[in-house]
């Protein structure tokens, strides 16, 4: 009986048990609508049904937009998403999101406990978790618990899928204390055997919250329980105290994950330059990176985006367009976000010259940077007297994207006779 006190007065819990006027009227108008096509609500132009893949987009591409509440109710229902589907699951959280922005929180309760409710194949312990994360999302973490309590009463069985969850959505609302509260409380309670995932968890816990140093209890429970932490386990930990300049807490960490026999591979590498990145020591990481090339370990296109990331942040923009270079004349393929990166502060830096031949070199890809980069490097451009460059781009943005024509058309009006 604590634990519901915690959630919420028995008076507002009783709602939830019983569902509000609103959530009902979620099930009634569904059999009202159901005379509505999919199609008709997701694409009124068609005259052929929707595959469920052709749902998917439609939906995702409307919610992204969408601002009046009903309406999105309605497209995830015409949709109907499930989080067994990658775009379904990005559907779902552009829903909460979008519902969440526009302060319609009642709406996200509906959305939410209404697919619980009243669709007998989402009435899973996957989607229920999804859903315990998409609360979290909205900033209702109050309502993640309530539907992990409420479990039982949706007959759908409790395991540590369920838990891991729950300990995510305290991450993804930052609330550490009440992540604590359920690590310590609710495997006991609820019968629940913690795993890999869960200590992981709790070690995220720790580290974002700025007490790193108690990971180390969280390992020492592990060992104790037989689960052997994973690269992935110490990575965590690493990040944690370079987030809290712990050097020597690194070096510990490292000498324990050789000890053990944990590989210490480019992944570990990587956190490690990304997190000097962070904390704008990317000459340090740049050493990192040097000595592994001479130890025959090959880094890979996140090794490299992390040092140009870091490098541009602190403005040594010759340093990041070398370490481009580098990383192509060692046959390792940038990725988009790699390209858009460095587009991004070559432009911001006024180097618009290197960052047309970036930004050419990853249209070639098939990657254009979205519309604010490339309006500065038009914009750049154009006050650097290359007007025609300028056009030229615009013309290609154009060409193969047509959603922002007009926003171009604009934009070219402006530029320079």
């Amino acid at each position: 009986m604590a634990l519901l006190t915690r959630i919420r007065s028995s008076a507002s819990l009783l709602r939830h048990l019983n569902p509000s006027p609103q959530i009902r009227s979620l099930s009634a108008s569904a059999s009202a609508s159901a005379s509505v096509s999919a199609s008709s609500i997701l694409s009124p132009d068609s005259k052929t049904p929707l595959t469920s893949k052709q749902k998917s987009k439609t939906a995702l591409s409307l919610l992204k937009t969408e601002k009046d509440p009903n309406r999105i109710l309605e497209i995830c229902r015409a949709a109907s998403l499930t989080p067994d589907c990658h775009i379904d699951r990005l559907a779902f959280s552009a829903a909460v999101q979008n519902l969440t922005e526009n302060k319609h929180f009642s709406a996200v309760t509906n959305l939410l406990d209404g697919l619980l409710e009243n669709r007998p194949d989402l009435k899973t312990e996957r989607f229920a978790a999804h859903a315990i994360v998409l609360y979290a999302q909205a900033n209702m973490l109050d309502h993640s618990l309530r539907v992990f309590t409420d479990l039982e009463r949706l007959e759908i069985k409790r395991t540590v899928r369920s838990l891991n969850a729950l300990l995510f959505a305290c991450l993804v609302a930052k609330d550490y204390k009440e992540a604590k509260r359920v690590y310590i409380e609710f495997p006991k309670m609820y019968k629940i055997e913690p795993d890999l995932e869960t200590y992981d968890r709790m070690i995220k816990v720790f580290c974002e919250s700025g007490s790193a140093s108690s990971s180390y209890s969280i390992v020492a429970e592990m060992e104790r329980k037989m689960i052997k932490p994973t690269s992935s386990t110490f990575g965590l930990m690493i990040a944690g105290f370079y987030r809290e300049d712990k050097k020597d807490d690194v070096g510990k960490v490292l000498a324990i994950m050789k000890e053990r026999g944990v590989s210490i591979g480019v992944s570990t590498h990587n956190i490690r330059i990304q997190s000097l990145c962070k904390r704008k020591r990317s000459g340090e990481a740049k050493a990192l990176l040097d000595g592994m090339l001479s130890s025959g370990m090959k880094p890979n296109a996140v090794t490299y985006g992390h040092l140009i990331h870091g490098f541009c942040n602190e403005g040594e923009f010759d340093e990041a367009k070398k370490l481009f270079r580098s990383m192509v004349n060692r046959g390792c393929k940038p990725d988009s976000e790699c390209y858009f990166t460095l587009v991004y502060y070559l432009c911001k830096g006024g180097d618009f010259e290197s960052a047309l031949s970036v930004c050419k070199e990853s249209m070639e890809k098939n990657w254009v940077p979205s519309f604010g980069i490339m309006k500065s490097l038009v914009n750049g451009l154009a006050k650097d007297s290359k007007v025609e460059e300028a056009k030229e781009l615009i013309a290609q943005v154009k060409e193969k994207f047509s959603r922002n024509v007009e926003l171009w058309d604009e934009v070219e009006a402006a530029l320079p006779q």
